[in-house]
């Protein structure tokens, strides 16, 4: 790469589970961004994967962007119709992520529903073990993204690698150098975690990284607690949060990391909807000050 800045690129999520991925990244690719992550939530549709992802890479055209990650977020350890959806999604993804150009998926592990963390880990060895070879015979790279989804230890809907603990059991069941995590350091406040300790701990299996931040209301925790009936953190596109994105860069560079920081919208309070955007665009320009390099100055 010429450009010994970009090692690390600065890029968005895009849906695509309604079929508009391509349409929206034409829509933004000149904003900026240096990157893309389109995703689909629970299924794909049934779309033909390989000519979406033919349909990206020719949106972008001679743009210096690349797509390194796509999205499959659902619960794919349980049975019912829509959970049968999400891991077919998975398949679908790891055998067609070569046509978008990219190296790894990201989502969910998947969850036994409303059951102890613990209790989810057979059928998280039966179910990712055999997604992982199926991974490794594509040359592509498996990463959790460390969001609780509303679980805890003791119950949850989603996913189990929302915990530090838990990375430890699931990469105990799945040893293998092409399952890692999808990182960003919000969901790690949420749970009042020190994110800048576990890049040091963890960098080695962290594949994929998404710009997300969160402001920790720490007036609302000495007054009410983090039980209480007032939110005591807020979700934050960054730029707007408490995460020291300079730091978070550097550690990251320390150990020799490189890859997408692809920002992930539609959380922040106050940047949403109508302000959507720009909300994002500050996001990139001071995620790339944070990292180094040329920036954008005006939304479109």
């Amino acid at each position: 790469m010429s450009n010994p800045a970009k090692s690390i690129r600065i890029g968005t999520m895009v849906s695509a589970t309604k079929g508009d991925a391509a349409k929206r990244i034409g829509q933004i690719a000149d904003m900026g961004f240096e990157s893309f992550e389109p995703f689909f939530w629970q299924t794909t549709n049934g779309q033909d994967l390989a000519e979406l992802g033919k349909r990206c890479e020719d949106v972008i055209g001679e743009r210096d962007i690349t797509i390194s990650t796509i999205g499959m977020f659902g619960n794919p350890l349980e049975e019912t119709d829509i959970d049968l959806q999400t891991l077919q999604g998975w398949k679908d993804c790891i055998d067609n992520a070569h046509h978008f150009g990219a190296t790894c998926v990201a989502g969910f592990t998947g969850r036994i529903r409303n059951r102890p963390l613990t209790d989810s880990l057979p059928r998280y060895r039966k179910i990712w073990r055999e997604l992982n070879a199926r991974a490794a015979d594509k040359g592509v790279k498996i990463a959790f993204e460390n969001c609780a989804m509303d679980g805890n230890w003791a119950t949850g809907d989603w996913n189990i690698a929302h915990n530090p603990d838990a990375w430890e059991l699931i990469f105990n069941e799945t040893p293998d150098d092409h399952i890692g995590l999808e990182w960003e350091p919000c969901h790690q406040m949420v749970y009042l975690i020190d994110p800048l300790p576990q890049i040091r701990k963890w960098a080695p299996k962290i594949f994929h990284v998404h710009g997300k931040d969160a402001t920790i209301r720490w007036d609302v925790i000495r007054e009410h607690g983090i039980f209480g009936k007032e939110k005591f953190v807020f979700m934050r596109t960054p730029g707007f949060g408490d995460s020291n994105w300079t730091d978070i860069i550097s550690e990251l560079r320390l150990a020799g990391w490189s890859g997408s920081i692809d920002i992930e919208g539609w959380h922040d309070p106050v940047y949403r909807d109508a302000l959507e955007m720009t909300g994002q665009v500050h996001a990139l320009n001071h995620l790339k000050t944070c990292r180094g390099g040329d920036f954008v100055t005006d939304p479109v």
